[in-house]
């Protein structure tokens, strides 16, 4: 599997809190779990991982938007 933040939406079937974490897990090669694990991580850290979070549910569609990646 290859990276594909072309198409990169929240999930609607892998959700915890939003589908962030689910959204990055289907359209990378790395699984939900290792990015709520960096997430987390992040938050403990210094704040960063809520800051990224954060922005990520601002600016990440939904994965029923009805967006398509050619427009």
């Amino acid at each position: 599997m290859e990276w594909n933040l072309d198409a990169l939406t929240k999930s609607s079937t892998d959700v915890q809190v939003a589908g962030i974490c689910g959204g990055l897990g289907e359209h990378t090669p790395i699984p939900s779990w290792i990015w709520r694990v960096a997430i987390v991580g992040l938050a403990f850290a210094g704040g960063a991982g809520m800051i990224i979070y954060g922005l990520l549910y601002v600016f990440m569609p939904d994965a029923d938007s009805g967006l398509s990646s050619s427009q």
